[in-house]
């Protein structure tokens, strides 16, 4: 008697997109994180020097790794997207941060899925997805009611500086998916280039504006490995992955997760609770950024020639 051994299946699209996107969305679940160690752990009125060590350590690491140096228009392409998406955008983030309370921060930074979207039409030439803008919006508001309480403030150069944060790291995010990753690079060396030129943008103005912390604990020391390792190189490395292999809008929408860790965070570690209205933009926020990752088929309509050339033709009349 012999047996004849089944050969295994091959894992199917969908399930191999799944698993791109789920280790995609570590990236701003991760970053999701970032306020609660910046306040927890680190000196504090540094925040541009958190943004350097989280940057610029982090690249030169991932340089030692890939041992891979950008060559030709990839000089400048490395520099522009680490100036977008690491050098200009910490820097809004915190002056946004500060400026202006968590809540409103976040529900700016929400707005970049919005923003991408039409970017896409503009710099891609993509047909506007309006099922993934019109989720975006939905993610706006419920991260809106997360996050958003009644002692909200509106300061004008917050605002200006969070709606430009959304801006830059969105056409970096653009930009990044346009020219792609080169031949022969890995995705640690693809963004070890842009956390190294973001860091060396970030170098100066650090030393410049605030030097380096008086006093660094062993806390501070774990924070800034942390944003370092975890919130940089490995986040880094799974979201420039994930773009160039996913759509860009739908990865876009991932980046809800950030504010939503952040808010699970506080009521896990800093005494907070959530009210009715706020879990309904939690789920609201989650649904908006699981339907975004859908691609519903577009409806093939049949022109009317066709449809009565393929109905069945009546039966001849019977003669009597």
């Amino acid at each position: 008697m012999t047996t004849t051994a089944i050969p295994a299946s091959p894992p199917t699209a969908a399930g191999s997109q799944f698993g791109v996107t789920a280790a995609t969305a570590f990236a701003p679940a991760v970053w999701g994180t970032t306020y609660l160690v910046t306040t927890a752990m680190l000196p504090a009125d540094h925040p541009m020097f958190a943004a350097l060590m989280r940057a610029l350590p982090a690249g030169l690491l991932a340089l030692l790794i890939s041992r891979r140096l950008p060559h030709g228009s990839w000089w400048w392409k490395a520099f522009i997207l680490g100036t977008l998406n690491i050098g200009v955008f910490f820097p809004l983030l915190f002056i946004t941060a500060e400026r202006l309370p968590g809540g409103v921060a976040a529900t700016l930074g929400a707005t970049q899925p919005i923003l991408v979207a039409f970017l896409a039409v503009l710099v891609l030439g993509e047909r506007l997805s309006r099922w993934r803008l019109a989720w975006g919006v939905v993610g706006v508001i419920g991260v809106g009611m997360v996050v958003l309480g009644p002692g909200a403030g509106f300061d004008p150069v917050g605002l200006i500086a969070g709606v430009a944060g959304a801006a830059s790291m969105g056409t970096g995010v653009i930009l990044t998916k346009r020219w792609g990753r080169p031949p022969g690079l890995s995705a640690i060396g693809f963004a070890g280039w842009q956390l190294g030129a973001g860091g060396l943008v970030l170098l100066i103005p650090t030393l410049l504006l605030e030097g380096v912390p008086v006093h660094i604990d062993g806390l501070g020391l774990a924070g800034y490995l942390w944003l370092g390792i975890v919130g940089g190189l490995l986040a880094y490395t799974l979201w420039f992955r994930g773009l160039g292999r996913l759509p860009v809008t739908a990865t876009a929408l991932l980046g809800l997760l950030s504010p939503l860790v952040a808010a699970g965070l506080g009521v896990a570690f800093a005494g907070e609770t959530l009210n009715l209205i706020q879990l309904l933009g939690f789920t609201l926020a989650l649904a908006a950024l699981a339907c975004g990752q859908l691609s519903p088929r577009p409806r093939v309509r049949v022109p009317a020639s066709e449809s009565s050339a393929s109905a069945p033709s009546p039966p001849p009349p019977r003669r009597h």
